[in-house]
């Protein structure tokens, strides 16, 4: 399905993480590229900064891929393969530098709001896609919902939360007791036919 995501390395990075991700994980990645980059061109962003918003958004679960199931928690996987994409492209270290943080801290919630413009974006456009549809704002000529309903949620948050504790039942270094992970783990542990994504994310 065709949508602009603001540059020749991004439209990549949405070939690749189609090639990698439950298609649930795709959708739900892309409608986090389209929240976050709603409110971004609200505040001005542009030019590469918009386009490196949009590979954070579509790396941001990336780790939940059997392509970089390694050690780290998954957040940190995804931002770890992000970095990697975008050094083969030549792109700033500065730069990536950001899109890491960015995807490393998504689900840290206190912290990512105050780490700059990508971290603050992503995380607002992660939590407009699981309900707090209050971050968005007025949607005046109806774009946005029907660019969001081209990409349908296909029981995101139990796919997305099963990925994620399928890996730390594999390798529970994966989830630490503090994290998000941690908690779909324990949630898990404690009731084996608990499915979805944790209340404190």
């Amino acid at each position: 399905m065709q949508v602009s995501f603001g540059g020749a390395v991004a439209d990549s990075a949405y070939a690749h993480v189609r090639s990698v991700l439950q298609p649930a994980i795709v959708n739900h990645s892309v409608r986090v590229w389209l929240l976050a980059d709603h409110l971004g061109r609200q505040h001005g962003l542009e030019g590469r900064e918009r386009e490196a918003l949009a590979v954070a958004c579509l790396f941001h679960d990336a780790g939940t891929a059997d392509a970089y199931d390694g050690p780290q928690r998954f957040e940190v996987e995804g931002a770890d393969a992000a970095g990697d994409f975008l050094s083969e492209h030549d792109w700033p270290a500065s730069l990536v530098q950001k899109v890491w943080e960015a995807i490393a801290l998504h689900t840290s919630p206190g912290i990512a709001e105050r780490m700059g413009t990508l971290p603050r974006l992503l995380r607002l456009g992660v939590l407009a896609d699981f309900g707090a549809t209050d971050l968005v704002g007025a949607d005046d000529d109806g774009q946005l919902s029907a660019s969001l309903a081209r990409f349908p949620r296909m029981d995101i948050e139990v796919v997305l939360g099963d990925a994620v504790v399928d890996q730390a039942l594999r390798c529970p270094g994966k989830a630490p007791k503090s994290s998000w992970p941690g908690g779909l783990l324990a949630a898990r542990l404690a009731d084996p036919g608990h499915t979805g994504v944790s209340p404190a994310f």
